[in-house]
């Protein structure tokens, strides 16, 4: 089956100034996932849909073999701008049995676990349906209402922590699809997804300066074991 990862990126950031390619151990941040994709043999090429192509170019990056680079186009640029609409574009010009599509901002997930996904994708596909897949973090905590009322317990009952009914956050780190499954829904997530837990360190996103912060530290601890 052919696979396509679709790496969707953009010049301007509104929390975090210019993120992408600012230097993250001396590599811009784009780099750490690019890297990690082109490690994954199954992935044929990775498309990167940006605005930001003379950028591209700045830190290095031309089209080659297995990198693609399309030019966004204005209707679909813009922080106001659905995912599912750039995601689309690529979808209609790129032809894949399987698209895995990630963020800039998760570049710590490594290439194993994108080859255990892709696994469990296709295993999902041939022995229950599964149309798609997406990335979790799962939790089991206890959760409160704004007002102070429990919401997954009950508070003159305490149990367990790890007895409470498992929670499944989206953590916007991997989603696998194939043409028909977005073809049906106009989005990433099919109508019968798997929630594939990926490590918590792994699973850092960078959205504030205090998550780059974070993810900066991880990787200072990682590095060792990398290189």
């Amino acid at each position: 089956m052919s696979v396509v990862a679709l790496l969707p990126m953009k010049a301007h950031s509104e929390r975090v100034k210019g993120k992408n390619f600012r230097l993250l151990l001396g590599r811009p941040l784009f780099r750490w996932i690019l890297d990690s994709l082109l490690a994954v043999p199954k992935i044929e090429a990775v498309v990167i849909n940006t605005d930001a192509r003379s950028l591209l170019e700045q830190h290095n990056l031309q089209r080659q073999s297995r990198v693609i680079i399309r030019d966004r186009k204005p209707e679909i640029c813009g922080d106001m701008v659905s995912m599912n609409r750039v995601l689309e574009d690529d979808v209609r010009s790129i032809a894949a049995d399987t698209y895995v599509m990630t963020h800039t901002t998760n570049p710590l997930l490594t290439t194993g676990t994108i080859c255990s996904a892709l696994d469990a994708y296709q295993e999902g596909r041939l022995a229950r349906g599964a149309d798609s897949l997406f990335s979790v973090n799962k939790i089991q905590n206890r959760f409160y209402r704004a007002d102070g009322s429990a919401v997954n317990h009950d508070p003159a009952n305490l149990i367990r922590t790890q007895d409470l009914e498992m929670w499944f956050e989206e953590n916007s780190c991997l989603y696998l699809f194939s043409r028909e499954s977005f073809e049906s829904t106009s989005a990433r997530i099919g109508r019968h997804p798997i929630l594939f837990e990926t490590p918590k360190l792994e699973s850092l996103d960078i959205d504030t300066e205090e998550d780059w912060r974070l993810v900066e530290a991880v990787a200072k601890l990682r590095e060792p074991a990398t290189t």
